[in-house]
């Protein structure tokens, strides 16, 4: 079994790995989407589910032989330094700080949204709070971490699985789908770029890979069962909603979903739901503040990042200052309150770190011909090529500011690479394991 990283603990079980994945990939976003998406295609919102979930597993499938791979802290920035290095590893690090900020702070948002709607307390000072209390839950330990996050994540499990189950004992109003591509299929493409985050999660997976038991078989059973999980219940809850919930509510409704627990359970489905959203928006967020500080942390060792954030807690063995840091700047995203701008931007990162993976993988395949692949990606090279092609093909279908503001972010990087005071070449990280 490969060394773990300098200063990391290798805690994590096949149980926690697996929930990790599906908790931080069952996000508010499912919770809060639902509505604009149903505006946007109706009833195919169930179709647009389940061709994002495809496209998003063939990415995994490449995630699992990386991964297993070269289990190192870093998760997708070093796949993408072992092939590439130089720029193209700095801009894959970039967006995966970057864009797992920006999920946490949609996470966050979307929790302070649950809390504030029950409570007397402002959403964005909600949205602080569950930022401050993440952050020191991850200062404190990968284990404290890992363990929260299973204990959720069965609970988030159970009751989606109630309100699916009871969805189906009562029926769905067939004449609901008859016109179901009634909107065409431009419309199913736009609502996928927009949903495509409530899929963006399994690969945390590989952010904590320098932390899991046994990575080499523990990390492609974990994202392969979870990615199809995950479709499945995604799908399954489209379904139900859309088949039982009139249009109108569906079109104005900000919380369909707790409308449709309250019609088929009563107020104790309402109270449930609530409970879900909000452990799906921690869970997510937890996920989160493990990945970006993670790639943050890898990111410094190479000078790319300030040094600081490279320093990993005598007692704790986490990467504090990296948490710490990173948090400062959730807290301050999450209180614009821009839910849909948000889950753009974070699309728009993953899908160009995803494709970035892909490419990877088919490089590796090619210039290290004998790395130790304790798992290969399923039809390669259709696998691979199909996540860069369709994922880049929903950048079409964002909006035009969201694309500007990418595109502007994607700069601000470049300007940080080409400024940042780094060593003049960014040593590669060491395999694991090669053939002898």
């Amino acid at each position: 079994m490969s060394a773990p990283s300098p200063g990391l603990k290798r805690e994590l079980g096949l149980l926690e790995a697996t929930m990790m994945a599906m908790g931080s990939t069952i996000c508010a976003g499912v919770f809060t989407l639902l509505g604009p998406a149903y505006r946007i295609a109706g009833p195919a919102v169930v179709l647009s589910f389940l061709f994002a979930g495809i496209i998003n597993s063939c990415t995994m499938f490449s995630y699992c032989e990386l991964a297993a791979a070269m289990p190192k802290m870093g998760g997708e920035y070093v796949y993408v330094k072992e092939a590439f290095d130089g720029i193209a590893a700095f801009v894959t690090g970039w967006f995966e700080w970057s864009s797992n900020i920006f999920y946490a702070a949609l996470m966050a948002l979307g929790s302070a949204v649950l809390v504030s709607a029950f409570t007397q307390i402002p959403s964005f000072v909600a949205a602080v709070v569950v930022a401050v209390i993440f952050a020191a839950l991850n200062v404190k330990g990968i284990k404290e971490s890992g363990t929260v996050e299973s204990l959720l994540a069965l609970i988030l499990l159970g009751i989606l699985s109630l309100l699916v189950g009871a969805g189906l004992v009562h029926g769905v109003e067939p004449e609901t789908f008859n016109s179901i591509m009634a909107k065409g299929w431009p419309s199913i493409l736009v609502v996928m770029a927009l949903i495509f985050e409530t899929y963006v999660g399994v690969e945390a997976v590989a952010a904590t890979q320098a932390e899991i038991k046994q990575p080499e078989k523990t990390i492609p059973r974990a994202i392969v069962v979870s990615s199809v999980a995950l479709i499945v219940l995604y799908c399954l809850i489209a379904y139900v909603t859309v088949g039982i919930v009139p249009k109108e509510i569906l079109s104005e409704f900000s919380a369909p979903l707790t409308f449709l627990a309250e019609k088929l359970m009563g107020s104790v489905g309402g109270i449930l739901l609530t409970a879900a959203g909000l452990i799906a928006a921690l869970t997510s967020l937890n996920a989160a503040t493990i990945a970006y500080s993670r790639a943050a942390c890898a990111m410094s060792h190479d000078r790319y990042f300030p040094e600081c954030l490279g320093r990993i807690h005598d007692c704790f063995r986490t990467p504090h200052i990296a948490v710490m840091s990173g948090s400062i700047i959730v807290a301050a995203l999450s209180i614009t309150g821009s839910i849909e701008f948000i889950a753009y931007l974070v699309s728009f990162g993953f899908i160009v770190g995803f494709s970035l993976v892909n490419l990877s993988l088919i490089k590796l395949r090619w210039s290290q011909p004998h790395l130790k692949r304790p798992y290969k990606v399923p039809l390669y090279p259709l696998t691979p090529v199909l996540g860069i092609i369709s994922s880049l093909l929903l950048l079409a279908f964002f909006q035009i500011d969201t694309l500007i503001v990418g595109i502007a972010w994607s700069l601000l990087g470049l300007l940080i690479y080409f400024l940042r005071p780094r060593r003049k070449q960014v040593c590669r990280a060491s395999t694991s394991a090669q053939a002898p």
